[in-house]
């Protein structure tokens, strides 16, 4: 039997470690949509598409996965205040609910890890066909069919890369909330 203290403090945990994920992972979200439609806006869409489309691919799924792990949020506070209540949650209830956002957060880790192994490798790939110096626009490099062309690396790419960052830092704090979660429950 839990003591009603402990329940008091592992309600009290799950409410605010589940906010402040919450919040964590809200603020995160907020600049990789901002970034994923700057990069599907436009003339940016081509510049970024050029190189990049697997790699936004995987962090926009990264990120419907997070949008996925802030409902898990707010159902994990909702549990923790249904623990001070008299019909209040059964352990494997709330241990289940943990595990799911814990599979939430590995599921977007994996996405956004290998997004950003796609990012990084085009824009490494398209770093080293570049000829020194600075050229004013496009320059062809070897062959004219235009499929291996000079094309400095921009700011919308380097961003694109922030956004996966900053998607992946969101899931591992998810990741490291729940399992702290877990342990206290258990």
């Amino acid at each position: 039997m839990v003591e009603p203290i402990d329940l008091q403090r592992i309600s009290l945990a799950l409410r605010r470690l589940s906010w402040g994920q919450f919040w964590v992972q809200l603020s995160l979200g907020v600049v990789v949509l901002v970034v994923l439609l700057l990069t599907s806006s436009g003339g940016l869409a081509v510049a970024a598409e050029r190189s990049l489309g697997p790699g936004l691919a995987l962090t926009t799924g990264a990120f419907f996965v997070l949008l996925f792990s802030l409902w898990q949020c707010w159902q994990v506070v909702r549990c923790g205040r249904a623990l001070e209540s008299r019909a209040r949650p059964s352990r494997s209830e709330t241990s289940r609910l943990l595990r799911r956002g814990l599979l939430v957060s590995l599921v977007g880790l994996v996405l956004a890890s290998v997004g950003y192994q796609s990012l990084a490798g085009s824009l490494f790939i398209q770093a080293s066909v570049q000829a020194p110096g600075f050229f004013g626009g496009p320059v062809g490099v070897g062959v004219t069919g235009g499929s291996l062309v000079n094309y400095p690396i921009t700011s919308i790419e380097m961003l694109s890369v922030l956004s996966n960052t900053q998607v992946l830092t969101a899931h591992l704090v998810g990741l490291i909330v729940n399992l702290w979660l877990l342990r206290r429950i258990n």
